[in-house]
């Protein structure tokens, strides 16, 4: 009986059903047309060209951005007796120069290769030479020019329909707006396509933002919760990343820096050290993240306010891809926005793009202000609605709003009697009532709003005047030194014409715990079960052996289901997800050896 796309996902990869609109896509492409997918890390996105690879006639060619993507997917292909390989600078002459033989000669069904590979002559020659099944062109979002993670190189792969019109294309994100998507069928000359839009939803991601007041304190704070685990820090600079990772390892974790300043042997290697062993933490600028296929990612963690909601939700979706609890911290304030603005302003782009990039800053700030459910806010800007989450900040500890219109006018009011000349902290000496040496020098303690904010502190105070940035009504002139001026939408808050709600400072969280509850099936807590730690004990040891990630064994779901059910026998270890033919063979009975111990 010949296979079929069910066949094969329960014979190979172990799994018993596909999800979503994972069966549509794959007979999409199986039948020969294009495809684009957006959906969810971790949501198996992977499948949607490998299940069609293994039906069609020829050599998938996956087209991928990063070498250590093409590694660890080749890897875990290999693991499942499929015949798949990668072409990148990491290799000798001799080893690439065997795996252009064995793609040419048939002997392939996935091969990987960068974009900047597969645009050059010498690859364009392959690709006549082999029979090619079909193009994966992954993380396709980075054709787009607005988008947080443009990469040129991409723009070239419409060469691919006028070249082989009759090879099918899929290409795949994990994250596009409206627009994105439109710029990624065109750019890639996709009109044709069937577009599937799965859900965005991670419902296993808490996410919580927190303004900034001791930022290394608060980071502490939430990593208490996560002693063990395995994660990631955003920071926006290199210095800030040396730094923290720094503090974090003085603190008793294993920490790694990440960032462009490094030499690419130390990256390869803290990189293949976080992939590799269980509970790293890697520091990192954005440099560090796309096609990291880490399941076991249980946080990531924010240290400054990322470029857009596009980039806030990629570099999140890190987290928790084996489908178990994880969380998304930030810490975010004031100074933040103002040094998104100014790195847009002060960039070459043309205005259309400037535009472009401070509505996304706004959306991506209007999430850090929302109160109301923070996933209903990040759904919706992808256009899915939903209902209020229950597993985020907002929902579990909803904040406090009051009637912030007089403070609003009173900080207002400051700024226009002070000329409009002065940054944040001038003009709330100047409410508050203080006596410094530029107030005195400017004779701004005669002004009648000297003092009028005296009833607040000054944390009210930069609340305050945060939220009114983030509104609209008031901008920070970068040209004037961070100098405040007002817009025009302050006018009818002055007037006394418009109602302005603010949220309440959050008090000061106590360093109780907050662990997320473990899923459903998953028994006991993992540092509880001897059985599940001798399992991944075994399966450090094996995947030293093999020279690869422990979760291209076995990912850690399907550990927790054979600590769960205690399997006998091969054909009840066989019963269980993620657990294919090939892995039967190669573990079964050393799996079924760690449970009788156990």
């Amino acid at each position: 009986m010949p296979d079929t796309p069910l066949s094969l996902l329960n014979r190979i990869f172990g799994y018993p059903a596909f999800r979503g609109e994972q069966a549509a896509i794959v007979d999409t492409v199986v039948a020969g047309g294009d495809a684009l997918v957006l959906m969810p890390t971790g949501g198996g996105k992977s499948l949607c060209f490998q299940i069609p690879a293994l039906l069609r006639d020829g050599c998938a060619v996956v087209v991928s951005p990063l070498i250590a993507l093409m590694q660890d997917q080749v890897a875990a292909l290999k693991e499942l007796g499929i015949a798949a390989e990668f072409l990148n600078s990491s290799q000798e002459g001799a080893t690439a120069a065997q795996v252009e033989r064995e793609f040419v000669s048939g002997q392939l069904k996935l091969l990987y290769v960068a974009p900047e590979r597969l645009l050059t002559p010498r690859f364009q020659s392959l690709l006549e030479q082999a029979r090619v099944s079909l193009f994966a062109i992954d993380e396709a979002h980075c054709v787009s020019q607005w988008g947080h993670d443009f990469r040129p190189e991409y723009l070239g792969l419409s060469a691919l329909h006028e070249r082989f019109p009759a090879v099918p294309r899929i290409a795949l994100t994990a994250t596009a707006d409206t627009a994105t998507r439109a710029e990624i069928l065109t750019r890639l000359d996709l009109g044709a396509a069937r577009v599937f839009v799965a859900s965005f939803d991670r419902p296993n991601i808490r996410y919580r933002i927190a303004e900034k007041s001791d930022p290394r304190r608060q980071l502490l704070d939430f990593l208490d919760e996560h002693k063990g685990e395995a994660g990631i820090i955003y920071c926006s600079t290199r210095k800030k990343v040396e730094e923290t990772a720094d503090g974090l390892k003085q603190a008793g974790f294993t920490a790694l820096p990440y960032h462009g300043g490094m030499d690419n042997d130390t990256r390869r290697r803290h990189q293949e050290k976080f992939l590799r062993e269980d509970g790293v933490v890697m520091v990192a600028t954005l440099a560090f993240g796309m096609g990291i296929d880490k399941p076991d990612v249980r946080f990531v963690a924010h240290l400054d306010l990322p470029r857009s909601v596009e980039g806030y939700y990629q570099e999140t979706g890190r987290a928790g891809r084996d489908g178990e609890p994880a969380e998304a911290w930030m810490a975010w304030g004031l100074q933040d926005v103002v040094t998104q603005r100014r790195f847009i302003d002060e960039g070459e782009a043309e205005d259309a793009h400037k535009r472009i990039g401070h509505a996304k800053l706004d959306a991506l700030v209007g999430l850090c202000e929302a109160a109301s459910c923070r996933r209903v806010a990040l759904l919706s800007y992808f256009g899915e609605a939903s209902q209020p989450c229950g597993n985020c900040d907002v929902c579990l500890n909803p904040p406090t709003l009051w009637d912030g219109t007089e403070a609003a006018q009173k900080l207002l009011s400051t700024v226009y009697r002070t000329g409009q000349r002065f940054g944040a902290g001038h003009v709330i000496d100047v409410l508050l009532g203080k006596t410094t040496e530029k107030i005195e020098r400017f004779g701004h303690g005669q002004l009648s709003v000297f003092g009028i904010g005296a009833g607040q502190t000054d944390k009210v105070w930069r609340a305050v005047l945060r939220q009114l940035v983030v509104r609209g009504l008031l901008e920070v002139d970068h040209t004037t030194y961070g100098a405040l001026k007002l817009t025009a939408a302050a006018r009818p808050v002055l007037k006394g014409e418009e109602t302005v709600m603010l949220r309440a400072i959050a008090a000061a969280s106590s360093r109780r715990k907050s662990r997320l509850a473990p899923s459903s099936g998953a028994g006991v807590h993992d540092d509880e079960d001897p059985l599940f730690l001798a399992l991944r004990t075994w399966r450090r040891e094996t995947a030293n052996e093999k020279g690869v990630p422990a979760y291209v064994i076995l990912h850690d779901a399907t550990l927790r289901e054979i600590a769960a059910r205690r399997p006998a026998t091969l054909a009840e270890l066989g019963e269980i997800s993620g657990l294919g033919t090939k892995k039967l063979e190669a573990y079964g009975e050393a799996v079924l050896g760690v449970v009788a111990e156990g």
